[in-house]
């Protein structure tokens, strides 16, 4: 297939890699010129601008940072048209990034009033999930657009799940992204109490890993230093899914609590939490970093 593929972040620039692998004829385009450098030594083709890649295109996929990126692709910004005016195709568009239910079913209404299809279709899975094709999307939308989206997502993605009309894709990937602040935030503070108190914090990981306190945090993606080889904590917090979008995705969810009058009490001290984090200049680091809110006053050597 003709596709074109807009974003090439830590995560795009990976998942456009592996539809070109997947035999895809991919042509790609980002502010960045050494992301577009990259994937063309890898057999993608670069595009000047995001219309350029989508002119022609039988699908377009775009992974942007934030639901204001998303809606000035495809509605524009600023007195200059965005893609569904400027497009003389009819692809299917497919967005993988988190932003919110209203700005997805925004667009996806803005496309439907243009005979065009579009799929939110956010990822679970990190940066090593989007390297080795194993991504899980959660998509909102069209069933039938779903359906034609299948070869796409399954050369990104191992776990495909419909989960309902446009924005519910949205919903489900911000629940999930709540609970996963929630957890590690608790795994950071449950190893730092055993640390503080003569364990070793391998020694701890492994009776929890094995014990009802096991969780994905802990078990895949361990936040203490040393612990998991591999892990983002290993390598001083570089790379992985960073605090910011953390931060981001938990202020997400609660703004969906809001509006829907829901209680997330946890789901708020996890976003206080990440917010602090954030502020006190940890942003660019993984999110396991987490941690180092928990260790001050540490005995040295730990």
């Amino acid at each position: 297939m003709q596709i074109a593929f807009i974003g090439l972040g830590n995560m795009g620039a990976p998942m456009a890699a592996n539809l070109v692998g997947a035999g895809h004829q991919v042509r790609v385009f980002d502010l960045v010129e050494s992301a577009m450098a990259t994937l063309e030594e890898q057999g993608a083709s670069r595009a000047s601008s995001a219309l350029e890649a989508a002119e022609g295109a039988e699908v377009v996929v775009s992974m942007l940072p934030a639901g204001a990126h998303v809606k000035a692709l495809y509605l524009g910004r600023d007195g200059a048209e965005g893609l569904l005016d400027q497009l003389s195709s009819r692809p299917l568009l497919l967005d993988a990034s988190t932003i919110s239910p209203d700005d997805a079913r925004l667009v996806a209404g803005e496309a439907a009033k243009r005979g065009l299809a579009y799929l939110d279709a956010p990822v679970s899975g990190g940066i090593g999930g989007a390297k080795a094709g194993t991504l899980t999307f959660i998509v909102g939308g069209d069933a039938d657009a779903y359906e034609q989206a299948r070869p796409v997502l399954e050369a990104m993605g191992k776990n495909l799940f419909h989960a309902g009309p446009s924005g519910s894709g949205q919903v489900a990937k911000i629940c999930n992204n709540m609970l996963l602040g929630i957890l590690m935030s608790g795994t950071a503070e449950a190893l730092s109490l055993g640390v503080k108190n003569g364990m070793d914090p391998a020694v701890l990981s492994e009776i929890m890993k094995q014990s009802s306190g096991g969780n994905w945090a802990l078990n895949v993606y361990n936040p203490w230093p040393g612990v998991m080889e591999g892990s983002a904590a290993s390598r001083d917090y570089q790379g992985g899914f960073l605090t910011d979008l953390m931060a981001k995705d938990l202020g997400l969810a609660w703004e969906l609590a809001l509006e829907s009058r829901a209680s997330v009490p946890m789901g708020s001290q996890a976003r206080n939490l990440f917010a602090l984090h954030s502020a006190q200049g940890n942003g660019g680091l993984d999110f396991s970093s987490i941690q180092s809110l928990y260790r001050a006053g540490e005995p040295s050597g730990q």
